[in-house]
């Protein structure tokens, strides 16, 4: 999965930008935090578990 197509996802989950970390990029909801690799593409099982992690599709 394309990393844009990851964030857009949890971006519409309600998902914001709060900082770069050293290999990721730190995306917060309250006190929800994910951290999404810095990469263009992302390994389709790591996206999945992510989605799957907050009910998303």
């Amino acid at each position: 999965m394309k990393q844009r197509e990851l964030i857009k996802k949890l971006k519409a989950a309600g998902f914001r930008f709060d900082r770069h970390g050293s290999g990721h990029d730190v995306y917060k909801r309250g006190e929800d935090e994910e951290e999404v690799p810095r990469h263009r593409e992302i390994n389709e099982s790591l996206a999945k578990a992510i989605l799957r992690k907050w009910g998303l599709k």
